[in-house]
């Protein structure tokens, strides 16, 4: 790997990873468009540990608050009730289908799921389907009236951004304003839900990104990989105070013609030759 292919890679994870617009789809894609190759799923899985911890510093006080009334709740019943308490929980039992379906299908994840047509598939399929949660959801509940039932849904779609193209913020997102949860609600746990499976998908990938075994990858240095992981960190950060911002006050129909659009121009690249599919 170049080191203009680790620093430009790293950027596009730090500004796609927490809009609805698929980070690991993007890394594929730009990996394709200029560099001729695939950095690969594990590159992805590693550079995202710079983005989980710009979540765990920006939201440092509330994770620190949810980890401690989850500890005291092992022991003292009064807390149990608590919205921190519970969001723990929540947390915990959401995690638990990417954590499945990521062993299952990890073969298939790191082959046939970076396919060029499939992701130009999940890029559009899923904008419609954001379209109409964005249009269908009536926004009225937040974190107060959050439930297991929404954190189990929550997870199963953050399970589906396992499919470059799917998008975990997009996915959550999604299925949250299904649920009629607000916006911000539905961002908010999102960003704590990726947490656990972030960090131990990237941290189990360590080993494997510095030797790609997949014909037509790219290895990056030690050097290289912790740039990447750097330049991720500090765009993301950024990212996610403009995303929660900007859930507050606008729809996300601006994403849904951003998908469409990168999934049709992507299709009409595979179409006419000009990029390969794999």
């Amino acid at each position: 790997m170049t080191w203009v292919e680790a620093i430009v890679l790293g950027i596009v994870q730090g500004l796609t990873e927490f809009l609805p617009v698929s980070s690991s789809g993007h890394l594929r894609i730009t990996s394709a468009l200029f560099f001729d190759r695939d950095a690969g799923a594990s590159f992805t899985a590693v550079t995202q540990l710079g983005t989980e911890a710009a979540v765990l510093i920006y939201f440092i006080k509330d994770i620190g608050r949810i980890v401690r009334t989850w500890f005291v709740g092992m022991w003292d019943r009064s807390v149990r009730s608590s919205l921190d308490y519970r969001m723990a929980w929540y947390v915990i039992v959401g995690t638990i289908p990417i954590g499945i379906f990521g062993l299952l299908f990890k073969d298939q994840i790191r082959t046939a799921g970076r396919n060029l047509y499939l992701i130009s598939f999940t890029l559009i399929f899923f904008a419609l389907v954001l379209a109409f949660a964005e249009y269908w959801g009536r926004q009225t509940r937040t974190l107060e009236n959050f439930r297991m039932r929404d954190g189990v849904v929550m997870g199963f779609a953050q399970a589906m951004a396992l499919i470059p193209g799917v998008s975990r913020s997009g996915g959550t997102l999604t299925f949250g304003l299904f649920l009629n949860l607000t916006r911000e609600t539905a961002a908010r746990y999102s960003f704590l839900l990726a947490i656990p499976a972030v960090v131990i998908s990237g941290v189990f990938s360590l080993p494997d990104v510095f030797e790609p075994s997949a014909p037509g990858t790219a290895a990056p240095s030690v050097a290289q990989m912790f740039v990447a992981t750097v330049i991720a960190f500090a765009i993301g950060y950024a990212a996610i105070a403009w995303l929660l911002r900007y859930v507050a006050h606008h729809t996300l129909y601006l994403f849904v013609l951003y998908r469409v659009a990168l999934g049709s121009l992507l299709l009409c690249l595979l179409l006419t030759g000009t990029i390969s599919a794999t």
